[in-house]
């Protein structure tokens, strides 16, 4: 499972506001709650990562699992392939 790629949940992050509290982005890309984490990762090399808001804020929140930014989005969507 070393190899497992996440699922492209959109091509586009997710702009939202959020509350201060903690919350938890979904890493590979299977949750039906995207941005968020719903437990689909289990089984799977994937762990949700944890997101600390201070303050009341829109946030970009990777949807394409693939940004070097961890759970914010760093436009790494528009360098994906498209699928054929």
């Amino acid at each position: 499972m070393d190899n497992e790629k996440p699922v492209v949940a959109s091509r586009m992050p997710a702009v939202i506001k959020l509350e201060p509290g903690k919350y938890w982005w979904c890493s590979c890309g299977k949750s039906a709650t995207q941005p968020f984490c719903d437990g689909s990762h289990k089984g799977s090399d994937f762990t949700p990562q944890e997101v600390e808001i201070s303050e009341f804020q829109s946030v970009a929140l990777c949807n394409c699992k693939h940004s070097k930014n961890g759970p914010f989005c760093d436009g790494a969507h528009s360098s994906l392939p498209t699928a054929s």
